[in-house]
C-alpha cells in the first residue's frame, strides 16, 4: 500500500510539472490538462518518493514534479515491479507499461548532480478507469503480473 505524496501537471511538454493537489484522470488519455496525455502507452508516469527523498539527501533541491513525474507515492519501489502490473486508487486503475525512460540530454537535474532519476526509477501507465486522485490518497496494486 503507497500514498500519494504529489500529485503534478504541466500544460506544456518540455516545462517542469506543478503540484496541483489533486487531479481528474481519463479512461486510455491521462491526466486532464496534462502535457503528456494522450492515446499511447506513457499516459500517468509514476516515481517512489522514497527515491525522491534520497536523491534530496545526496543534496539535490528538487520540487514535486521536477523529474516530470505525475504522481509521487511512497512507499513502492516501482522500477522492481513488473510490466502489467495494475495499480487502484479511488476509482482510478492505472496498468504499468513500461519502466524507465531515456533521458534526453542536458536535463537540468543532471546538470547539477550528475544524475537523474527518472530513466531508471520512474514508470509510465495507462489509465484503464477514470476518476481522481488527491494529495494523501492511498494507491494499492490490484494485480502482479508474474514473467513466465
Amino acid at each position: 500500500m503507497g500514498k500519494v505524496m504529489s500529485v503534478c501537471t504541466s500544460e506544456a511538454k518540455g516545462t517542469q510539472k506543478k503540484n496541483v493537489g489533486t487531479a481528474e484522470f481519463v479512461e486510455d488519455w491521462g491526466i486532464k490538462g496534462d502535457a503528456h496525455a494522450g492515446k499511447w502507452h506513457r499516459q500517468v508516469s509514476l516515481l517512489s518518493y522514497d527515491k525522491i527523498e534520497e536523491f534530496r539527501a545526496r543534496g539535490a533541491e528538487v520540487e514535486d514534479g521536477a523529474f516530470g513525474e505525475n504522481l509521487a507515492v511512497e512507499g513502492f519501489d516501482f522500477a522492481k515491479l513488473p510490466v502489467g502490473t495494475v495499480f487502484k486508487c479511488n476509482d482510478v486503475v492505472l496498468e504499468l507499461t513500461q519502466i524507465g525512460k531515456k533521458c534526453h540530454s542536458g536535463c537540468e537535474i543532471f546538470k547539477k548532480m550528475g544524475d537523474c532519476i527518472m530513466p531508471r526509477e520512474g514508470v509510465f501507465t495507462k489509465v484503464l478507469h477514470g476518476g481522481k486522485i488527491s494529495v494523501g490518497d492511498e494507491l494499492i496494486i490490484l494485480e502482479e503480473k508474474n514473467d513466465i
